[in-house]
């Protein structure tokens, strides 16, 4: 990115944070990826729209993250504007109604929810990841979904900021309907119930007990891998395909979770990208199932 460009995009805006050459290994959950250009992160929507407009009127490619949950970032980095949602956190309750913003972590979220007395979210709590990335892929666990507590969501779409009703976001299993239009979460209002404080507080221990039992939460990762088939479970076929453990440079089938790629300690995104490839022949030699990755890319690949 050009000096001079750089610089009109962070004298552009107030409110908000600018790093320059970020290493995104350090901002993604997978801990793999090479450098952005330039790491942005607005505190309020208004920086955030002020920053898209200014990336757009300087001809600035630019993409958006949330925290760095699902995501597989490039080892050549991002020669752009990549940014962040993370500061624009802010929650707030109002009886059964809940509006957070799409930074809000869901653990955090879930958390507020169930010390108040609300229920609904507690699925949401061990998921590393965000209000606007949940919504936009009907995030889910342990048998919730963000479409079974979503009332509306304030979107960006086409430069202008809309208030879409859970019926026109078109949930489905991984999906809404901001997929296809492109539209930008940034706050979901959502509708829990009253609830038990000590059993909303006991079914989070719970699950997150589970979670440290069945998953690989102490390696880098990006949560389940692949997408749920139409046919048995990911990490089920890909057990079955002799694969559990198996390893490509600093990448590995884990051995707890099958499901999961984790990072050793030193995974490229070449080397998570070698083994999706060999699991997804082998698993298809194997049992006629083609996997598809849950895990977006990003970057210059």
């Amino acid at each position: 990115m050009e000096k001079s460009v750089l610089e009109h995009l962070t004298g552009s805006t107030g409110s908000c944070t600018f790093r320059a050459d970020e290493p995104m290994a350090a901002r993604t959950t997978f801990r793999i990826g090479g450098c952005a250009a330039l790491f942005c992160l607005p505190e309020t929507p208004e920086a955030f729209i002020a920053l898209l407009d200014a990336c757009r009127q300087e001809g600035v490619r630019h993409m958006i993250i949330g925290r760095g949950s699902n995501l597989l970032f490039s080892d050549r980095g991002f020669d752009g504007a990549v940014i962040s949602t993370a500061a624009m956190d802010r929650i707030t309750l109002d009886g059964t109604n809940v509006r957070a913003q799409c930074g809000a972590a869901l653990s955090r979220l879930s958390a507020v929810t169930a010390e108040a007395g609300l229920a609904g979210l507690e699925f949401a709590h061990g998921i590393p990841g965000s209000v606007g990335g949940a919504v936009y892929m009907n995030a889910g666990a342990y048998g919730g979904e963000m479409s079974g507590v979503v009332e509306s969501a304030r979107i960006l779409l086409g430069g202008r900021i809309e208030e879409v009703s859970a019926e026109k976001l078109r949930f489905a299993y991984r999906y809404s309907a901001l997929q296809d239009n492109g539209g930008i979460v940034l706050s979901a209002d959502l509708r829990l119930k009253n609830g038990n404080r000590e059993e909303s507080l006991a079914l989070i221990r719970d699950l997150d007990a589970r979670r440290r039992e069945k998953q690989p939460l102490d390696r880098g990762s990006a949560g389940s891998f692949f997408k749920r088939p139409k046919a048995g479970y990911a990490g089920a076929l890909i057990e079955e395909a002799g694969l559990k453990g198996a390893c490509v440079g600093g990448a590995q089938v884990s051995p707890k979770h099958a499901g999961f790629i984790v990072n050793n300690g030193n995974a490229t995104c070449e080397d998570v990208l070698r083994l999706r490839d060999l699991v997804v022949r082998t698993v298809r030699e194997k049992s006629g199932v083609d996997l598809e990755m849950e895990v977006r890319l990003a970057g210059d690949l």
